[in-house]
C-alpha cells in the first residue's frame, strides 16, 4: 500500500518561546510526528519561527550597536539561523522518539529559501512587528533607511516588515529526494528565507513568510495527499467571540472563501490557515487539509478531530 504523504506544520506552542522552553516543548511535538510516522505516512515538517527570529534579530543588532566593526543582520540570516537551531531541537526530538518506540529512521533539517515576488503588495503595506522596542530617535533613523516602523502606546517603537506569498521553493528538489527515500524532513522552517530571484542570484528580502502560506506551498509542489496543520485550538470557527460561535467540522474551500469574505477570519492568525488549507485542497482532487491540536494528529489523520477542509 502506498504511503500517505503529510506535510506537518507547527505552530507557537509545538516550540515554545525561550531556549529552555524550546527543548521542553519540541519533546511534544516528536510524539505527534512519531505517531503519524508510526501509522506509515511520509511527514515533511514546517513550523512557525516568530519568537525565535525576534530574539536572534534583537540580539543581533544590539550586538552591532555595541560593538561598532560587525554589520547589522538582514532579516534574511537571521531567519536562515532559527532554522538551523529550532531544527537542530527539532530533529533531535523526534529521531530520539522514534528511536524509543523502535523506528530507525534518519530525520533531516533542509534550511530553505522561498522565492517571493518584488511586485507583491505586500511590501507595500508591512504587516509583520519584529524586533526589539526603539526610542522615537531609533525609529526616525530607520525610516530614514527606507523601513518601516509601528508605534505601540506607551511601549516604544518597533520594525515591521512585510509578508509576501511565497512563489517557489528553491530546495524542493532535495526535500522531494529526502521524501522518497522515507525519512522525516523538516523544511521551510518560520516560512522560509525570503528571496528574491535577480538571474542567478538570490537576494535575502527584507520580509518574513508566513509560515501557514509556506506550508500550503511545500505541500503543493511535494503532491502531499494531506497539510495537517497543528496547533494550539482544537477547532477553528466562525462568529467567534458571540453568542453566535459555530465550531467548524468539515468545509469545502469554496466555504473557506465565503466565511474569509465575510471577514470571519483574523487576518494575522486564522486566515492564513484557512486559506492554505483551501488554496492546497482545490490543486487536484483527492487532497484534505486539516487544522487540529498538536496532541490529536493521529485522529486528525482519520478526519476524527479538528476543522477538515475537503472537496465534496
Amino acid at each position: 500500500m502506498e504511503k500517505k504523504k503529510v506535510v506537518v506544520a507547527l505552530g507557537h506552542k509545538a516550540l515554545g518561546v525561550t531556549l529552555p522552553e524550546q527543548k521542553t516543548a519540541v519533546k511534544e511535538a516528536a510524539k505527534a510526528v512519531a505517531d503519524l510516522v508510526e501509522e506509515g505516512c511520509q511527514v515533511v515538517i514546517s513550523h512557525s519561527n516568530a519568537p525565535q527570529v525576534g530574539m536572534i534579530h534583537t540580539a543581533l543588532n544590539e550586538f552591532g550597536k555595541v560593538h561598532q566593526d560587525y554589520t547589522f543582520a538582514p532579516m534574511s540570516v537571521c531567519s536562515a539561523m532559527s532554522q538551523g537551531y529550532i531544527g537542530y531541537d527539532l530533529q533531535n526530538a523526534i529521531r530520539e522518539e522514534l528511536l524509543m518506540r523502535g523506528i530507525s529512521k534518519t530525520v533531516s533539517t533542509v534550511i530553505t529559501q522561498v522565492v517571493v515576488d518584488p511586485y507583491d503588495e505586500a511590501f507595500a503595506e508591512p504587516i509583520k512587528v519584529i524586533g526589539r522596542y526603539m526610542t522615537a530617535e531609533e525609529a526616525a533613523a530607520e525610516e530614514e533607511k527606507g523601513n518601516f516602523v509601528a508605534e505601540e502606546p506607551g511601549k516604544g517603537f518597533r520594525r515591521v516588515v512585510a509578508a509576501p506569498k511565497p512563489v517557489d521553493i528553491v530546495e524542493i528538489e532535495a526535500v522531494r529526494v529526502l521524501c522518497e527515500a522515507d525519512q522525516v524532513v523538516i523544511a521551510c522552517g518560520g516560512g522560509g528565507i525570503p528571496v528574491l530571484r535577480q538571474r542567478n542570484h538570490l537576494k535575502g528580502a527584507s520580509a518574513v513568510i508566513e509560515k501557514d502560506y509556506a506550508s500550503g506551498k511545500l505541500a503543493e509542489l511535494l503532491d502531499a495527499d494531506i497539510l495537517m496543520i497543528l496547533t494550539g485550538q482544537e477547532k477553528m470557527a466562525i462568529h467567534y467571540g458571540t453568542e453566535q460561535v459555530k465550531y467548524l467540522d468539515r468545509v469545502t474551500p469554496e466555504e473557506v472563501e465565503t466565511y474569509a469574505a465575510a471577514g470571519q477570519f483574523p487576518r494575522a492568525s486564522i486566515l492564513p490557515k484557512m486559506a492554505a488549507g483551501a488554496g492546497f485542497v482545490s490543486g487536484r482532487p483527492g487532497r484534505t487539509a486539516v487544522i487540529a491540536e498538536l496532541g490529536r494528529a493521529k485522529e486528525a489523520l482519520y478526519g476524527r478531530a479538528g476543522t477538515v477542509i475537503q472537496r465534496t
